[in-house]
């Protein structure tokens, strides 16, 4: 669905920016179902091209789980079966953050586009 979108506003499937979107949304949404779900409520994935690349945001409604943003999340142990998510994001994106909001929080992350050459 996101790579559909992307494609639609003139980033091709298989570009970096596409692979790395398609990537991010994939790991934020599990983590809203798995971790953040709330019986009853959904989450929520608002992608928006924005000037020099696109805004990737999941949110959740559940309150006082706490999420480590940019520079706090940290490699599981090697036998660990989940963890790594996180590390995905932080090494995908070019900015993303954590936000509070009532109830739940915001995962927003930020894909730079490449400057198109002026003709």
């Amino acid at each position: 669905m996101a790579a559909n979108q992307l494609h639609a506003w003139g980033i091709p499937h298989g570009a970096d920016a596409s692979d790395a979107v398609a990537l991010i949304v994939a790991e934020l949404a599990a983590n809203a179902v798995t971790h953040g779900r709330v019986p009853g409520r959904d989450f929520e994935l608002r992608l928006t091209l924005v000037t020099g690349g696109v805004r990737i945001e999941v949110s959740d409604a559940r309150a006082g789980s706490h999420l480590p943003g940019p520079r706090e999340a940290h490699p599981p142990c090697p036998l660990d079966e989940s963890g790594r998510g996180l590390l995905l994001v932080d090494a995908l994106a070019d900015r993303w953050e954590v936000l509070r909001r009532q109830p739940g929080k915001t995962v927003r992350a930020e894909v730079d586009l490449p400057a198109t050459p002026s003709p």
